[in-house]
């Protein structure tokens, strides 16, 4: 792998993996762009440690509050509180993505990472935004979160496993349905995102460096993508965060859906590969 590629392409991650339009999606379409070669699910997967950095300093505060607060109850059940069941929450909510990406490895690094998947998904799934902005009453608080939420938006997070979906799109969308704030879906899907995210990079490590499973990264390599992710991510995690609180996700919408007809036009007349 070149350091252009390395650096395009942990630039397009930076910037839209927390934006509902799809990292793993953009990376995909990019790389054949421009490269004519998938760069690989192993270097996506790692170089994604880079923007849940940012989600772990960005959150850092509510994480060690809820991690604290998890602590103190396993050894007092009078201390069991929100912080406690928040704990709960994502370790349950994330038990599905953990399942279906552990077990359906080979499907999610092979098969569903062919372009015509990915344009289609970009375009379907946007319907899926503007439908939970319209139906979502987006009434409920963080105080009114519970076991079933944590659940249903884990089962969402599982969609995000497909190019196209986007892990935040696929989660807040499920939040949305249930009724939840917009910016309380944000942040809960960011906090769902931690352990599944950081578990998916550490078990890709050894593939990133394997040439078989995509393009072989230097660990140098390796260590700058991340860290321009880090930086990227972090930034646009503040500007969503900011957004959300007064504009509809149905926005993201308006540019899925172009791009997703775009790459289907560069498909079909063979500018684009779709393996």
């Amino acid at each position: 792998m070149s350091w252009a590629q390395v650096i395009v392409l942990s630039i397009v991650q930076g910037l839209t993996e927390f934006l509902p339009v799809s990292s793993s999606g953009h990376l995909r379409i990019v790389s054949e762009l421009f490269w004519g070669q998938d760069a690989g699910a192993s270097f996506t997967a790692v170089v994604q440690l880079g923007t849940e950095a940012a989600v772990l300093v960005f959150f850092a505060r509510d994480i060690w509050r809820i991690l604290t607060g998890w602590f103190r109850g396993l050894r007092d059940r009078g201390a069991r509180g929100l912080d406690y069941r928040m704990g709960w929450m994502v370790i349950v909510g994330t038990i599905p993505v953990g399942l279906i990406g552990f077990f359906g490895k080979d499907l999610i690094r092979e098969n569903l990472r062919n372009l015509w998947i990915t344009a289609t998904v970009l375009v379907l799934f946007s319907f899926v935004f503007i439908l939970a902005e319209r139906q979502g009453r987006k009434t409920r608080g963080f105080e009114e979160l519970t076991m079933k939420d944590a659940v249903v938006m884990g089962l969402w997070q599982c969609l995000s496993l497909i190019p196209g979906v986007s892990r935040s799109g696929g989660t807040i969308s499920g939040g949305l349905f249930l009724g939840l704030d917009r910016e309380v879906a944000t942040r809960f899907s960011f906090l769902l995102a931690i352990p599944a995210v950081l578990a998916s990079g550490l078990f890709s490590l050894p593939d990133a460096f394997d040439p078989q499973a995509g393009q072989a990264a230097t660990g140098m390599q390796l260590a700058v993508g991340t860290v321009i992710c880090f930086a990227l991510g972090y930034v646009c995690i503040a500007w969503l965060l900011k957004f959300v609180s007064n504009h509809s996700f149905a926005w993201f919408a308006a540019y899925r859906i172009p791009a997703g007809l775009i790459v289907m036009l560069l498909l079909a007349t063979g500018v684009l590969q779709p393996v």
